[in-house]
C-alpha cells in the first residue's frame, strides 16, 4: 500500500513534503488557449485522490441505479405515492443524524479507515436490497429499514471523503478537485436514472441492486490503496488551515484535542467554530438561501402537467428535471474558466445570485425551451457555487474540524431541497406554480445581495 511520503533521487522518504507533490517535484506548466476554458484536471496527477475520484465516478452511478430502483419497488408495492414519500423521509433522518456525527468521528479517526468501514456497510445494504428483491418479499417496512441503514452509512462516509481531498491535493487545487467531484456526481445524475429506466424492463429490479453492490466493491478496493489519513497533530494542524497537505510522518494517532470518544458535544462544538467563523457561515447560509427558496422541483409535475402541457407531460416533467445537472456537468466541463479564481466568496456570491436569477427566469417562462434553457444556467451557476463553497470549507477549516464542517455540509445539501419541496410546494397551491417559481428565485438574489453587502468579509475572501 502506498504511504503518505514522497521519495528523493535516493528513494528514500523526505520527510514534510506533501502527499499531494507530482511524482517529479515540478509543477505543471499553466495552460495556454482554448486549454484554459476546460476542465481543470491537475489534482488527477496525484495519485492518491486520482483512486478516491475513479472510484466515485464508478459509484456515482451505480448508486443511482439504487435511488430509482427503491422509489420504484415501494410504488409497486403500495401503488402508493404517499409511501414513496415516507420512505424518503425515512432516509432522511439517518441521514442527517449520522451526517452529524460521522463528521465528527472523521476528526477523530483514519479517515481511509472510516471510509472502509462505511462503504463496506454501503455494499452491505446493497446486497440486502439484492436479496429481498430477487427472493420477492415485497416488504415496505423491509425496504425502508435498508434505506435507513444505508442513508446512515452513507452519512458517516461523506464527511470522510470530502474532508480527505484537502490531504490529497495542493491548497490551490482545491477548487479544481471540487469540480471534479461535482461534474461526476451530476453525470451520475443523469446517466444512472437514464440507464436504470432502460434496464428495468430487460433485467429486473434485483440487477439494479446487485450492479450497485459490484460498484462498490471497486470502490472499497480503491480506498484501500489509499494513505493512511489519521488526525493531523497539533504541530502541523496551521499548516493545514493553510490548506497544504502532510505526510503520514507528520501525523500522530489518537485524539485531537484529548477526549478518546466522539459525542454530541463534539458535534456542538462544530456549530460554535461555524459560528465563530463568519466565512464558513456564510457559505453555508449562502446554500441555505439558493436551494430553501430558490430549488422549485416540487413545482415541475405541476408545471409539466398544466404550463407545459402542449409540449407533452412526460417530455416536459423528464426535460425539467435533467436540465439543471445538464447544465452543471456543461460547467465542470468547462471549469478551467473559473477553477483558478482566488476570490473564492466572491465567486459564491455571483453564482448564488445568478442562481436565483436564473430561477426567476424559469417562473417567468411560458416556453418549455426558455424554462430548460433558464434550468441549464442555473445547473452552472450551482456548479460554481459547489466548487468555491467546497472549497472554503477545506481551506478556513483546521484539519480536524473539516470533518464536522463537511458533516454539517452533507445535512444542509440533503436536508435544504426537501424543505424548499414542502415551502414550494404550499407556495405553488396558493400563488401558482409560475409566480411561485419566480419569486422564490427573486428572493434568492435579493438575500444574497443583502448577506453580500452585510459582510464585507466574505466577499473579500481570498485563498
Amino acid at each position: 500500500m502506498e504511504t503518505a511520503r514522497n521519495t528523493d533521487d535516493t528513494g528514500e522518504p523526505r520527510q514534510g513534503d506533501p502527499i499531494a507533490d507530482p511524482p517529479d517535484g515540478t509543477a505543471a506548466p499553466p495552460k495556454t488557449g482554448w486549454r484554459r476554458w476546460v476542465m481543470d484536471t491537475r489534482p488527477l496527477r496525484h495519485r492518491p485522490f486520482r483512486r478516491l475520484w475513479t472510484s466515485t465516478t464508478v459509484t456515482a452511478i451505480g448508486s443511482q441505479l439504487t435511488a430509482v430502483a427503491v422509489p420504484k419497488q415501494v410504488y409497486d408495492i403500495t401503488g402508493s405515492s404517499a409511501w414513496v414519500g415516507y420512505a424518503s423521509f425515512a432516509g432522511l433522518v439517518p441521514l442527517v443524524v449520522f451526517g452529524l456525527w460521522g463528521g465528527v468521528v472523521a476528526d477523530r479517526m483514519d479517515r481511509r479507515t472510516l471510509m472502509l468501514v462505511t462503504n463496506a456497510g454501503i455494499a452491505v445494504t446493497s446486497l440486502l436490497f439484492w436479496a429481498q428483491s430477487f427472493a420477492g418479499l415485497d416488504s415496505v417496512p423491509l425496504l425502508i429499514v435498508l434505506l435507513a441503514a444505508q442513508q446512515g452509512f452513507f452519512g458517516m462516509n461523506s464527511p470522510a471523503r470530502n474532508a480527505s481531498i484537502a490531504r490529497l491535493v495542493p491548497a490551490d487545487e482545491l477548487p479544481a478537485a471540487g469540480a471534479l467531484q461535482s461534474t461526476v456526481a451530476q453525470t451520475g445524475m443523469i446517466v444512472g436514472p437514464l440507464l436504470a429506466g432502460a434496464l428495468i424492463p430487460v433485467v429486473g429490479l434485483p440487477a439494479l441492486y446487485l450492479a450497485d453492490a459490484i460498484a462498490l466493491c471497486f470502490t472499497l478496493w480503491a480506498v484501500w490503496r489509499l494513505p493512511a489519513l489519521p488526525p493531523l497533530s497539533s504541530s502541523v494542524r496551521e499548516s493545514s488551515a493553510k490548506g497544504s497537505s502532510v505526510t503520514g510522518s507528520s501525523v500522530r494517532e489518537g485524539e485531537p484535542d484529548g477526549r478518546s470518544r466522539a459525542g454530541w458535544r463534539d458535534v456542538a462544538d462544530g456549530f460554535r467554530y461555524i459560528t465563530a467563523h463568519r466565512v464558513l457561515l456564510l457559505s453555508f447560509l449562502a446554500d441555505i438561501i439558493a436551494m430553501v427558496f430558490g430549488m422549485p422541483r416540487a413545482l415541475f409535475p405541476q408545471l409539466a402537467s398544466h404550463t407545459y402541457a402542449p409540449w407533452g407531460e412526460g417530455f416536459a416533467l423528464g426535460l425539467l428535471f435533467a436540465a439543471i445537472p445538464l447544465g452543471a456537468v456543461a460547467g465542470g466541463l468547462l471549469s478551467g474558466t473559473f477553477s483558478r479564481a482566488r476570490r473564492h466568496g466572491l465567486m459564491v456570491i455571483v453564482a448564488v445570485v445568478a442562481w436565483g436569477l436564473a430561477i426567476s427566469g424559469v417562473g417567468l417562462s411560458s416556453s418549455l425551451w426558455w424554462a430548460a434553457a433558464f434550468l441549464a444556467v442555473a445547473g452552472v451557476a450551482d456548479m460554481v457555487s459547489m466548487v468555491f463553497r467546497g472549497a472554503i470549507l477545506q481551506s478556513a477549516a483546521t484539519d480536524h474540524m473539516r470533518g464536522r464542517m463537511q458533516g454539517v455540509f452533507t445535512v444542509v445539501v440533503a436536508g435544504g431541497p426537501r424543505i424548499a419541496d414542502l415551502l414550494h410546494g404550499t407556495a405553488g397551491s396558493l400563488l401558482g406554480p409560475r409566480t411561485a417559481v419566480a419569486a422564490g428565485g427573486l428572493l434568492v438574489a435579493v438575500l444574497m445581495l443583502g448577506l453580500a453587502v452585510a459582510v464585507p468579509d466574505f466577499r473579500r475572501y481570498t485563498a
